[in-house]
């Protein structure tokens, strides 16, 4: 008993009383424009190809991935991230074709700028797996070693010829030391400076981008354990955090995302630059596969996921749901 009458005085269940009543207090809200799709284009296909490992995605033929893009844009997605799949006789060592103005990504980026022009903001993957017959993020030394500093150089290849088709933002991801900087002075020194670098700042070594694999056509053999992040550690992130802001990055990004949620609060509360998280392949593919099964619900998973990556501090998501998501959020579902 208290001054205020009975026990207990204090009821915060009285603000989850009705869908309204909790749409006005929530804390956290996801909006169309918080989303990014990531996008595979394939060279050589007639027709899209599904993804078994990710029901649902595709890797699209350049006339899919135009119409995605303009479906992003009409469902409110802010972005579209692009992978490109070469055909497997093109890949070599250096991951030559990744720097071929007329290779399949460089192609793509032209063909959704020609579709979207500005109306969607065209990121693009800075990163040589999906092009090494290797399949390793980078090109290798003698002893078969992953070369940090003659990856730079292809990075910075890599940057331009996706500047110069068209892109508004490059993202890179191999997680080579020096990669932010190495680009950012290849760009500018090619008068690319408002193109931006959306920093790949923490990037784990996960179990979680298996399907990605499928989706990419990757070659690798063995693993990345060398240059992407250890799962057990965060101080290195921050590392990693600080290393990236110093070199210029305009925009920074934990991923995965969900088995990561402590390192992305961590990164959004340290910062003033915007944040990313990527619900990678893996996340992906186990709502479906547990929702295929009828295990959980599948669209109130979907949101679930999305709004906590949100609550834990990322302001743009990307995420294989993007468009669908967008969508439902614009009918009020």
């Amino acid at each position: 008993m208290n001054s205020y009458g009975s026990f207990p005085g204090a009821r915060p269940r009285r603000l989850r009383t009705t869908p309204a009543m909790r749409r006005m207090v929530a804390e956290t809200r996801l909006r169309p424009a918080d989303l990014i799709l990531p996008a595979f284009v394939r060279e050589g296909i007639a027709e899209p190809v599904p993804i078994q490992a990710m029901p649902g995605v595709v890797q699209h033929t350049r006339d899919t991935l135009r119409k995605a893009a303009v479906e992003a844009v009409e469902a409110g997605v802010s972005g579209i991230m692009l992978f490109g799949v070469p055909e497997d006789a093109k890949k070599d060592a250096a991951g030559t074709v990744g720097t071929d103005p007329d290779g399949i990504l460089q192609v793509a980026i032209r063909d959704v700028k020609a579709e979207v022009g500005d109306e969607l903001v065209i990121m693009s993957d800075v990163c040589l797996d999906e092009y090494t017959d290797h399949g390793h993020c980078g090109v290798l030394d003698a002893d078969g070693r992953v070369d940090n500093d003659a990856t730079l150089e292809r990075y910075a290849e890599m940057a331009q010829v996706q500047a110069d088709a068209g892109v508004h933002v490059v993202g890179p991801s191999g997680m080579m030391d020096g990669q932010v900087g190495v680009i950012r002075d290849a760009l500018d020194t090619i008068g690319k400076e408002d193109v931006s670098i959306l920093a790949y700042t923490a990037k784990y070594s996960s179990a979680f981008y298996g399907p990605f694999r499928e989706a990419v056509g990757s070659s690798l053999k063995g693993d990345r354990k060398t240059y992407q992040q250890d799962p057990a550690n965060v101080r290195e992130s921050m590392r990693e955090l600080a290393l990236d802001l110093e070199e210029g990055a305009d925009m920074v990004m934990v991923k995965p995302a969900g088995p990561y949620l402590d390192v992305l609060a961590k990164v959004a509360e340290s910062v003033d630059v915007p944040v990313a998280a990527y619900q990678i392949s893996g996340e992906y593919s186990m709502v479906e596969a547990a929702a295929e099964k009828g295990w959980i619900d599948r669209d109130k998973a979907i949101l679930e996921t999305l709004t906590g990556i949100r609550r834990a501090g990322a302001q743009m998501i990307l995420t294989y749901w993007a468009t669908e998501v967008a969508r439902n959020l614009s009918a009020g579902r």
